[in-house]
């Protein structure tokens, strides 16, 4: 697990940011492995799993354990306390997801080292449901983003690595606002070699697999313009994007030489996701980042959600069909096509040799 370092916003100069200015990285970049993988839910109230959640990630752990860095949306609290925003069972569109402290085990096994909060349920229960996770976070030795103004480093033995996370929320760094979103960006990438970006945007469902450019709604929120928002943060200095939100997997882009991941959908969840049709489809994306963050090669993991909603290998490749397939409806020549054995062939990029 690379070293941690959480930066405050003071650290990095956001108050007096002078655009433009750049300080050098404390190290000089190294290539490094990545994986990002969907919304994770260690329990709640619509069931809990056994072990504390040890083995939710299984059919995908070789993959994230194999990385340098491996990253989810923790979609959820993580600790018992604080006011749920709604009760259990008392609306079908309102849901407060939240499991024991130790449900920590979830992620902790599966090789996680980082964290997305930038989401629509870290508030289900409140600053002390906030508190909890990220006491709950620490102790399992699991790194975690997505607050105003925070920034996360992970440093590999050659490179410091940042991490950001955005949602149209309050107690997230603010998606909506691309002026706040270049600020920190910038000054994020004015200490590390590479800087990571995680969006929490979109419309949710079935449906939902296409990325539009235009703001999109859910249940009356705007979730923004997931399109904007990334290409703003990548002309920011961002390296890599990768999205939540949707529920369902979405096209993957390249841009100006760095990968765009909109959304992979739902990786573990225990009987609180849906599993009809294309919401049964996910994916674990693995991408090698060059010493300055241009994307050099990756690949693509097919899964399929079963039982009570864990990943497991999909032989059928359906994943990586289906997002090969959004990738080019969506974004010409800058989506990224996914081959038979599931690596990403970006048809901007000239071919090897």
């Amino acid at each position: 697990m690379p070293l941690v370092a959480l930066l405050a916003a003071t650290a990095l100069g956001l108050a007096g940011a002078v655009p433009g200015a750049r300080a050098a990285p404390t190290h000089p970049g190294e290539t490094f492995t990545l994986a990002w993988g969907g919304d994770v839910t260690p329990g709640s109230a619509y069931g809990l799993p056994p072990a504390n959640g040890a083995t939710m990630l299984a059919g995908a752990a070789d993959v994230l354990a194999g990385a340098d860095i491996a990253a989810v949306n923790l979609e959820g609290t993580l600790g018992l306390g604080g006011r749920a925003k709604c009760a259990p069972h008392a609306s079908p569109t309102c849901f407060s997801f939240q499991a024991p402290a130790a449900n920590v085990l979830a992620l902790a096994e599966a090789g996680v080292d980082v964290v997305n909060v930038a989401n629509n349920h870290a508030n289900d229960y409140g600053p002390t449901g906030q508190a909890l996770t990220a006491r709950a976070l620490r102790s399992g030795g699991i790194a975690f983003t997505g607050r105003p103004t925070q920034v996360t480093s992970l440093r590999l033995p050659h490179a410091d690595v940042a991490f950001l996370g955005f949602a149209p929320y309050g107690w997230a760094a603010p998606l909506r606002d691309l002026g706040a979103v270049r600020r920190l960006v910038r000054a994020a990438a004015a200490r590390a070699n590479v800087v990571v970006v995680f969006m929490h945007a979109g419309a949710e469902g079935a449906g939902q697999v296409h990325t539009p450019n235009h703001a999109e709604t859910a249940f009356g929120e705007n979730r923004g313009n997931a399109r904007a928002f990334a290409h703003a943060a990548v002309r920011a200095g961002a390296d890599l994007v990768l999205g939540s939100g949707p529920h369902v997997l979405r096209g993957i882009e390249l841009y100006r030489r760095r990968l765009i991941a909109y959304s992979l959908g739902n990786l573990a969840g225990f009987r609180n996701f849906g599993l009809g049709g294309r919401t049964a489809l996910s994916a674990v994306l693995r991408v090698r980042v060059g010493p300055r963050g241009a994307f050099a090669a990756g690949t693509l993991q097919s899964l399929r959600l079963v039982g009570a909603g864990l990943p497991t290998p999909d032989p059928t490749a359906a994943a990586a069909r289906l997002v090969s397939a959004l990738s080019a409806q969506d974004f010409g020549r800058r989506g990224v096509r996914v081959g038979a054995a599931g690596a990403l062939l970006p048809a901007a990029l000239p071919p090897p040799g």
